[in-house]
């Protein structure tokens, strides 16, 4: 999988826009991509090149820690609450399926929670 690829699986969830925060846009100078939400702005999926292409997603603490388990590409979240959040490396173990669970599951976790979220993956 590429960072395009990633990159444009993330954009398809409803009202989630690609945001630059740390300045350059490209992960393989070294910047990082955050997904967000645009109702509460929170991010669900940091993308980031570390030894390869990865992403920092969220995730409930056992379901994280269950994961880390089954597989070698899911760690503990680079650079974020490691309780909370893995890293993931695309292409690794981690079959595309089950990343795309992940990206969803830790779009939901960050919804806004006034109701006014949206619940279907388009």
């Amino acid at each position: 999988m590429t960072y395009k690829e990633l990159l444009e699986r993330c954009l398809t969830y409803p009202d989630a826009f690609e945001d630059h925060p740390f300045g350059s846009e490209a992960p393989e100078d070294g910047g990082w991509t955050v997904i967000r939400h645009r109702l509460n702005r929170k991010g669900f999926a940091f993308i980031f090149m570390r030894g390869g292409l990865c992403i920092n997603l969220k995730c409930e603490p056992l379901r994280a820690d269950l994961l880390r388990q089954l597989y070698r590409g899911v760690t503990p979240a680079y650079h974020m609450n490691k309780l909370h959040w893995n890293s993931v490396k695309p292409g690794s173990d981690v079959p595309e399926d089950v990343l795309y669970d992940m990206i969803e599951h830790s779009y939901r976790l960050t919804m806004p929670k006034d109701g006014k979220g949206y619940s279907s993956h388009a």
